[in-house]
Protein backbone atom coordinates (compact mmCIF):
# COMPACT_ATOMS: atom_id res chain seq x y z
CA UNK A 1 0.00 0.00 0.00
CA UNK A 2 1.52 3.29 -1.07
CA UNK A 3 1.76 5.89 1.69
CA UNK A 4 -0.02 9.23 1.65
CA UNK A 5 3.37 10.93 1.90
CA UNK A 6 4.50 9.20 -1.29
CA UNK A 7 1.30 10.18 -3.09
CA UNK A 8 1.83 13.78 -2.04
CA UNK A 9 5.42 13.62 -3.28
CA UNK A 10 4.27 12.34 -6.69
CA UNK A 11 1.64 15.08 -6.93
CA UNK A 12 4.29 17.68 -6.18
CA UNK A 13 6.53 16.17 -8.83
CA UNK A 14 3.70 16.29 -11.37
CA UNK A 15 3.18 19.96 -10.58
CA UNK A 16 6.91 20.59 -10.99
CA UNK A 17 6.87 18.80 -14.35
CA UNK A 18 4.08 21.09 -15.56
CA UNK A 19 6.12 24.06 -14.38
CA UNK A 20 9.06 22.80 -16.44
CA UNK A 21 6.81 22.42 -19.49
CA UNK A 22 5.62 26.03 -19.23
CA UNK A 23 9.22 27.22 -18.87
CA UNK A 24 10.25 25.24 -21.95
CA UNK A 25 7.50 26.80 -24.06
CA UNK A 26 8.13 30.32 -22.83
CA UNK A 27 6.52 33.41 -24.35
CA UNK A 28 5.74 33.72 -28.03
CA UNK A 29 6.71 30.17 -28.98
CA UNK A 30 4.45 27.33 -30.09
CA UNK A 31 4.55 24.36 -27.74
CA UNK A 32 2.50 21.26 -26.94
CA UNK A 33 1.17 22.38 -23.58
CA UNK A 34 -2.14 20.51 -23.48
CA UNK A 35 -1.03 16.95 -24.17
CA UNK A 36 2.06 17.32 -22.01
CA UNK A 37 0.13 18.54 -18.97
CA UNK A 38 -2.45 15.76 -19.24
CA UNK A 39 0.36 13.22 -18.70
CA UNK A 40 2.13 14.81 -15.73
CA UNK A 41 0.92 12.41 -13.02
CA UNK A 42 1.48 9.32 -15.17
CA UNK A 43 5.02 10.35 -16.06
CA UNK A 44 5.77 11.18 -12.43
CA UNK A 45 4.55 7.73 -11.36
CA UNK A 46 6.56 5.93 -14.04
CA UNK A 47 9.88 7.74 -13.77
CA UNK A 48 9.96 8.47 -10.05
CA UNK A 49 8.15 5.50 -8.54
CA UNK A 50 7.44 2.54 -10.78
CA UNK A 51 10.03 2.06 -13.49
CA UNK A 52 13.36 0.33 -13.05
CA UNK A 53 15.34 3.28 -14.39
CA UNK A 54 18.73 4.22 -12.96
CA UNK A 55 19.62 7.81 -13.78
CA UNK A 56 23.30 6.94 -13.28
CA UNK A 57 23.12 4.02 -15.71
CA UNK A 58 20.19 4.85 -17.97
CA UNK A 59 21.36 2.48 -20.72
CA UNK A 60 21.44 -0.55 -18.43
CA UNK A 61 20.29 -3.70 -20.23
CA UNK A 62 17.87 -4.47 -17.39
CA UNK A 63 16.12 -1.11 -17.44
CA UNK A 64 12.42 -0.68 -18.09
CA UNK A 65 11.72 1.12 -21.38
CA UNK A 66 9.29 3.99 -21.94
CA UNK A 67 8.30 4.89 -25.50
CA UNK A 68 6.31 8.10 -25.92
CA UNK A 69 4.31 7.21 -29.02
CA UNK A 70 2.53 10.58 -28.86
CA UNK A 71 5.90 12.20 -29.48
CA UNK A 72 4.48 15.71 -29.72
CA UNK A 73 4.23 15.59 -25.89
CA UNK A 74 8.01 15.30 -25.62
CA UNK A 75 8.16 18.29 -23.28
CA UNK A 76 6.72 16.28 -20.38
CA UNK A 77 9.32 13.56 -20.93
CA UNK A 78 12.10 16.14 -21.10
CA UNK A 79 10.77 17.60 -17.85
CA UNK A 80 11.22 14.18 -16.19
CA UNK A 81 14.68 13.57 -17.62
CA UNK A 82 15.78 17.01 -16.46
CA UNK A 83 14.56 16.37 -12.91
CA UNK A 84 16.49 13.09 -12.99
CA UNK A 85 19.62 15.03 -13.93
CA UNK A 86 20.23 13.51 -17.36
CA UNK A 87 21.03 16.92 -18.82
CA UNK A 88 21.56 20.44 -17.44
CA UNK A 89 18.52 22.52 -16.52
CA UNK A 90 19.59 25.32 -18.84
CA UNK A 91 18.65 23.04 -21.76
CA UNK A 92 15.00 23.72 -20.92
CA UNK A 93 15.41 27.25 -22.24
CA UNK A 94 16.80 25.98 -25.56
CA UNK A 95 14.12 23.55 -26.71
CA UNK A 96 13.75 23.44 -30.50
CA UNK A 97 16.75 25.70 -31.10
CA UNK A 98 19.94 24.97 -33.03
CA UNK A 99 21.94 25.55 -29.85
CA UNK A 100 19.92 23.09 -27.77
CA UNK A 101 19.86 19.36 -27.15
CA UNK A 102 16.09 18.99 -26.93
CA UNK A 103 14.22 18.54 -30.21
CA UNK A 104 10.54 19.10 -30.92
CA UNK A 105 10.02 15.33 -30.84
CA UNK A 106 11.96 12.59 -29.00
CA UNK A 107 15.34 11.81 -30.54
CA UNK A 108 17.96 9.21 -29.69
CA UNK A 109 20.57 11.94 -29.26
CA UNK A 110 18.82 12.86 -25.98
CA UNK A 111 19.87 10.83 -22.90
CA UNK A 112 17.06 8.57 -21.70
CA UNK A 113 15.06 8.56 -24.95
CA UNK A 114 14.35 5.04 -26.22
CA UNK A 115 12.88 5.71 -29.66
CA UNK A 116 12.36 8.44 -32.24
CA UNK A 117 8.64 9.18 -32.32
CA UNK A 118 6.38 11.87 -33.66
CA UNK A 119 4.77 10.27 -36.69
CA UNK A 120 1.76 8.97 -34.81
CA UNK A 121 0.87 5.29 -34.62
CA UNK A 122 4.39 3.87 -34.67
CA UNK A 123 5.32 3.77 -31.00
CA UNK A 124 3.38 0.61 -30.21
CA UNK A 125 5.13 -1.28 -33.02
CA UNK A 126 8.52 -0.16 -31.72
CA UNK A 127 7.54 -1.15 -28.19
CA UNK A 128 6.35 -4.56 -29.32
CA UNK A 129 9.73 -5.18 -30.93
CA UNK A 130 11.46 -4.22 -27.68
CA UNK A 131 9.17 -6.47 -25.64
CA UNK A 132 9.78 -9.44 -27.95
CA UNK A 133 13.54 -8.92 -27.75
CA UNK A 134 13.44 -8.72 -23.96
CA UNK A 135 11.44 -11.94 -23.83
CA UNK A 136 14.03 -13.69 -26.00
CA UNK A 137 16.71 -12.49 -23.61
CA UNK A 138 14.65 -13.77 -20.65
CA UNK A 139 14.82 -10.27 -19.19
CA UNK A 140 12.49 -9.14 -16.42
CA UNK A 141 12.39 -5.61 -17.84
CA UNK A 142 9.07 -4.15 -18.93
CA UNK A 143 8.11 -1.85 -21.79
CA UNK A 144 5.66 1.01 -21.37
CA UNK A 145 4.10 2.86 -24.30
CA UNK A 146 2.09 6.07 -24.09
CA UNK A 147 -0.38 6.81 -26.89
CA UNK A 148 -2.81 9.62 -27.53
CA UNK A 149 -6.52 9.26 -28.16
CA UNK A 150 -6.32 11.04 -31.51
CA UNK A 151 -3.63 8.51 -32.40
CA UNK A 152 -6.16 5.69 -32.18
CA UNK A 153 -7.16 6.37 -35.79
CA UNK A 154 -3.76 5.14 -37.04
CA UNK A 155 -3.85 1.75 -38.78
CA UNK A 156 -0.34 0.63 -37.85
CA UNK A 157 -1.25 0.94 -34.19
CA UNK A 158 -3.98 -1.69 -34.56
CA UNK A 159 -1.67 -4.03 -36.50
CA UNK A 160 0.73 -3.85 -33.56
CA UNK A 161 -2.11 -4.38 -31.10
CA UNK A 162 -3.19 -7.51 -32.92
CA UNK A 163 0.38 -8.83 -33.11
CA UNK A 164 1.05 -8.23 -29.41
CA UNK A 165 -1.99 -10.29 -28.47
CA UNK A 166 -1.08 -12.99 -30.97
CA UNK A 167 2.37 -13.39 -29.44
CA UNK A 168 1.06 -13.31 -25.87
CA UNK A 169 3.28 -10.42 -24.87
CA UNK A 170 2.84 -9.74 -21.15
CA UNK A 171 5.88 -7.52 -20.53
CA UNK A 172 4.24 -4.68 -22.48
CA UNK A 173 1.79 -2.20 -20.97
CA UNK A 174 0.33 0.61 -23.03
CA UNK A 175 -1.25 3.79 -21.73
CA UNK A 176 -3.92 5.70 -23.61
CA UNK A 177 -4.02 9.38 -22.70
CA UNK A 178 -7.76 9.85 -23.09
CA UNK A 179 -7.90 13.63 -22.84
CA UNK A 180 -10.58 13.76 -25.56
CA UNK A 181 -9.06 16.68 -27.50
CA UNK A 182 -6.71 16.43 -30.47
CA UNK A 183 -4.97 19.08 -32.55
CA UNK A 184 -8.02 20.81 -33.97
CA UNK A 185 -10.88 19.87 -31.68
CA UNK A 186 -12.74 17.10 -29.87
CA UNK A 187 -11.66 13.63 -30.95
CA UNK A 188 -15.29 12.49 -31.20
CA UNK A 189 -15.96 15.17 -33.84
CA UNK A 190 -12.90 14.39 -35.96
CA UNK A 191 -12.51 10.60 -35.99
CA UNK A 192 -14.76 9.06 -33.41
CA UNK A 193 -13.82 5.63 -32.07
CA UNK A 194 -16.40 4.80 -29.41
CA UNK A 195 -16.00 2.17 -26.71
CA UNK A 196 -12.22 2.11 -26.79
CA UNK A 197 -12.16 -0.25 -23.83
CA UNK A 198 -14.24 -2.82 -25.72
CA UNK A 199 -12.21 -2.34 -28.88
CA UNK A 200 -8.91 -3.04 -27.14
CA UNK A 201 -10.45 -6.02 -25.35
CA UNK A 202 -11.67 -7.36 -28.71
CA UNK A 203 -8.07 -7.19 -29.92
CA UNK A 204 -7.04 -9.49 -27.09
CA UNK A 205 -5.72 -6.97 -24.57
CA UNK A 206 -6.49 -6.81 -20.87
CA UNK A 207 -8.01 -3.38 -20.28
CA UNK A 208 -7.66 -1.35 -17.10
CA UNK A 209 -8.79 2.20 -16.47
CA UNK A 210 -7.67 4.92 -14.09
CA UNK A 211 -8.16 8.56 -13.25
CA UNK A 212 -5.06 9.90 -14.99
CA UNK A 213 -4.63 12.64 -12.39
CA UNK A 214 -4.79 10.30 -9.37
CA UNK A 215 -1.35 8.77 -8.70
CA UNK A 216 -2.78 6.05 -6.44
CA UNK A 217 -5.21 4.94 -9.16
CA UNK A 218 -2.46 4.90 -11.78
CA UNK A 219 -0.19 2.83 -9.53
CA UNK A 220 -2.98 0.35 -8.76
CA UNK A 221 -3.64 -0.15 -12.49
CA UNK A 222 0.06 -0.64 -13.26
CA UNK A 223 0.41 -3.21 -10.48
CA UNK A 224 -2.57 -5.15 -11.82
CA UNK A 225 -0.97 -5.11 -15.28
CA UNK A 226 2.29 -6.41 -13.83
CA UNK A 227 0.51 -9.51 -12.52
CA UNK A 228 -1.01 -10.37 -15.87
CA UNK A 229 0.40 -13.37 -17.74
CA UNK A 230 0.06 -14.36 -21.38
CA UNK A 231 -1.41 -11.16 -22.85
CA UNK A 232 -0.62 -7.46 -23.19
CA UNK A 233 -2.32 -4.80 -21.11
CA UNK A 234 -3.54 -1.27 -21.64
CA UNK A 235 -4.44 1.38 -19.08
CA UNK A 236 -6.95 3.95 -20.32
CA UNK A 237 -6.22 7.19 -18.50
CA UNK A 238 -9.16 9.55 -18.06
CA UNK A 239 -7.40 12.91 -18.27
CA UNK A 240 -7.96 16.60 -18.97
CA UNK A 241 -6.06 18.29 -21.77
CA UNK A 242 -3.99 21.12 -20.30
CA UNK A 243 -4.59 19.95 -16.73
CA UNK A 244 -3.42 22.38 -14.07
CA UNK A 245 -3.62 25.54 -16.18
CA UNK A 246 -7.14 26.90 -16.18
CA UNK A 247 -7.23 28.60 -19.58
CA UNK A 248 -5.68 25.56 -21.29
CA UNK A 249 -7.90 22.88 -19.78
CA UNK A 250 -10.01 21.20 -22.46
CA UNK A 251 -8.91 23.83 -24.97
CA UNK A 252 -7.71 22.62 -28.39
CA UNK A 253 -6.01 25.98 -28.95
CA UNK A 254 -3.32 24.85 -26.52
CA UNK A 255 -2.65 21.52 -28.18
CA UNK A 256 0.26 23.38 -29.77
CA UNK A 257 -0.45 26.92 -28.73
CA UNK A 258 1.51 30.10 -28.14
CA UNK A 259 1.56 31.72 -24.70
CA UNK A 260 1.62 35.48 -24.46
CA UNK A 261 3.25 37.12 -21.46
CA UNK A 262 0.02 37.38 -19.51
CA UNK A 263 -0.82 33.71 -20.06
CA UNK A 264 2.71 32.61 -19.24
CA UNK A 265 2.65 34.53 -15.96
CA UNK A 266 -0.82 33.23 -15.11
CA UNK A 267 0.21 29.63 -15.79
CA UNK A 268 3.19 29.92 -13.44
CA UNK A 269 1.06 31.59 -10.75
CA UNK A 270 -1.52 28.80 -10.90
CA UNK A 271 1.12 26.11 -10.68
CA UNK A 272 2.80 27.88 -7.74
CA UNK A 273 -0.57 28.09 -5.99
CA UNK A 274 -1.14 24.39 -6.61
CA UNK A 275 2.28 23.63 -5.13
CA UNK A 276 1.38 25.59 -2.02
CA UNK A 277 -1.85 23.64 -1.62
CA UNK A 278 -0.14 20.23 -1.64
Amino acid sequence: MISEDKIREIKKLANKLRHNVVEMIGVGNAGHLGGSCSLAETMAVLYFYKMNFNKNNFNSAGRDRLVLSKGHAALIQYACLCELGLFPRDELKKVKTLDGLLQGHPDLSIPGIEAVTGSLGQGLSVSLGMALALRLEKSTARVYTIMGDGEQSEGQLWEAAQAAANFGIDNLTAFLDWNKIQATGPVKDIFNIPNLDKKWAAFGWEVFSADGHDPAAIITAIEKAEQLKGRPSIIILDTIKGKGISFAEGNAAFHNGILDQKQYDQALRELEAAEGAL
